[in-house]
């Protein structure tokens, strides 16, 4: 599956993108709300399960729209790590891991959620869904379509076979991300070498469109460089002015000033 062959419905706020193979559906909704959201539709057949939850109040009016129109039955959420929102289809099955469920409610989370709150105010959704279902590593089948979870210190990710897709929470091929240090730059792009040795078609966050291997492996260049450079560098102002010459062009400022306070703790 291409990642640009798609086919397109633009809605008042957002756009959805919709792909196809073998009878399973990716509806890939950019939310175009402030911290640049991305939830996805698995759907076969009429019925299908949401992956990660919409968080502004007119997003999640406008995705509950689109599912009516559309004819999609949703039977379960699968929250890893954005459960703010929780008025979106309230009386779905949750489902998460016992890492997400605390992430989500105690954890960094839940942190973030109150953080967006204040900056926010009334247009985000702070309510934070309950988990029905608690699940652990390893097959589900969701409406009909099995996923694989794939757990980690903080909440999951998920393959989605039929799709030949893997679901992580960031990646971005050409913005800045949150590294929290050499060690967590290492970890990544061990995650994302698995990603290539996998053969995913497709590689979905919550914070980006779809995405393919070779967007990965830019991923990948862009860790290792910015490991070097940070090794080089004796303060966050040198460190973020080289990186910025480096990946001219790139997105997410604030990622790359956050990603600065991990390796310089001056």
């Amino acid at each position: 599956m291409n990642k640009n062959d798609y086919r397109e419905v633009k809605l008042p706020k957002g756009n959805v993108r919709v792909y196809e193979r073998d009878g399973v559906r990716l509806h890939a909704y950019q939310t175009n709300d402030l911290i640049d959201d991305e939830v996805f539709v698995v759907e076969k057949d009429g019925r299908g399960f949401v992956l990660e939850y919409p968080c502004f109040f007119d997003n999640i009016e406008e995705l509950e729209a689109y599912l009516t129109d559309a004819g999609i039955k949703a039977v379960g959420i699968l929250a890893a790590y954005h459960m703010a929102g929780a008025t979106f289809l309230e009386g779905t099955p949750v489902y998460a891991t016992k890492s997400a469920d605390a992430y989500g409610h105690a954890g960094g989370g839940k942190a973030l959620i109150d953080n967006f709150v204040g900056a926010f105010g009334d247009a985000f959704d702070g309510s934070v869904c309950t988990v029905t279902n608690t699940v652990g590593a390893g097959p589900l089948t969701l409406a009909g379509i099995e996923v694989n979870i794939l757990p980690n210190d903080d909440a999951f990710d998920v393959e989605i076979p039929a799709l030949g897709a893997v679901y992580t929470h960031m990646l971005g091929h050409d913005c800045h991300s949150i590294v929290a240090g050499a060690g967590h730059a290492d970890a990544i792009v061990a995650q994302l070498e698995g990603y290539l040795a996998g053969g995913f078609d497709l590689v979905l966050t919550s914070h980006y469109t779809p995405e393919d291997l070779k967007d990965v492996q830019t991923k990948i260049d862009y860790l290792k460089e910015l490991t070097r450079i940070a090794a080089e560098c004796d303060s966050k102002d040198a460190f973020v002015a080289a990186v910025g010459e480096a990946f001219p062009g790139y997105s997410g400022q604030n990622y790359l000033d956050m990603t600065a306070g991990f390796f310089f703790t001056e």
